[in-house]
């Protein structure tokens, strides 16, 4: 697992409000950003495109694919991929529609599904429609990956069932909640793309101060938790993230690794899921959740459809 130093400096503006934001500085080679609330809608996104596909080539799709496969062969365990660049509108996915144990990734969707559900029974903006101590909880959660208040917020959206239902607003066809459980779940890369893009798109069933929400929080994890698809940011870059890790019995064995996100810059606004699992440890993972990111990310900047 590569280690970070991590300075703290102060970002205003992402939200309309000031924010401690992460700027990641490796001991290694890999190009890091900064982690602070990403918080455009898609709409906005279109400023960008013409300059970054004008200086662009060729997507080699099938290229990045084989070396995807060639570099997870080398990896033990399994992985799935899913990316999309909202700005070019280039996508690329492998094993993207694969099932993964969610661990903590499942918290992005709990609170998304709870603030669907309080938008629509109060009929106003759906971070209003949070009590002061779920708004806590909400923090905690995504900020701190706090399982306790997962488990209070889940009870709230009505555990696997509440939250199913909500997906369905999503499009996220692929995901199974557990009854009660939220980290037992099932989900794919694929499906945490349609969740990330739910919280980027001005077309969003949330609206706009429950997407700001969910994106300030994470782009504001604790320090130690900066990790994942954040490898795959360069200096400058606003990244939104939550990762997911636990060792796996009874759905498999080792451990799920797992980290989805927003990295938004100057030409490009990627939406990226990486989910892994049965890896012998929890470094293997998180090793090879960041190699996958970074390779992604990196052949997706200089390409155009």
């Amino acid at each position: 697992m590569r280690r970070h130093i991590i300075a703290l400096a102060v970002a205003a503006g992402a939200t309309g409000a000031g924010f401690t934001a992460h700027l990641l500085v490796s001991d290694g080679p890999q190009r890091k950003g900064v982690v602070a609330g990403a918080t455009e809608s898609a709409g906005s996104t279109a400023a960008g495109r013409g300059a970054a596909v004008a200086r662009a080539r060729p997507f080699d799709r099938t290229g990045l694919r084989r070396a995807v496969r060639t570099y997870l062969g080398t990896r033990p365990g399994k992985a799935g991929v899913m990316a999309t660049d909202l700005r070019t509108g280039l996508s690329f996915g492998e094993n993207e529609k694969g099932d993964f144990v969610s661990a903590s990734v499942m918290k992005v969707d709990i609170l998304a599904s709870l603030l669907l559900q309080r938008q629509q029974r109060a009929g106003r903006g759906p971070s209003a429609g949070l009590s002061d101590g779920e708004r806590d909880l909400a923090s905690q959660m995504i900020r701190e990956s706090d399982n306790t208040a997962a488990d209070a917020l889940y009870s709230d959206a009505g555990h696997g069932a509440g939250v199913r239902k909500a997906n369905k607003r999503f499009g996220m066809t692929g995901t199974k909640p557990f009854p009660t459980s939220w980290g037992s779940s099932w989900t794919s890369p694929s499906d945490q793309v349609r969740l990330l893009t739910v919280l980027a798109s001005e077309q969003s069933p949330i609206d706009a101060s429950g997407r700001r929400f969910i994106l300030g929080l994470m782009g504001t994890v604790v320090d130690e938790q900066a990790w994942g698809i954040s490898a795959a940011a360069r200096p400058g870059e606003r990244v939104a993230l939550k990762n997911g890790w636990t060792p796996v019995h009874d759905q498999g064995n080792g451990w799920a690794v797992n980290s989805i996100g927003r990295i938004t810059g100057r030409d490009h606004d990627f939406l990226v899921a990486v989910c892994s699992g049965d890896s012998p440890t929890m470094e293997a993972g998180v090793a090879t959740v960041e190699h996958v990111s970074d390779m992604v990310v990196d052949a997706m900047r200089d390409a155009r459809p």
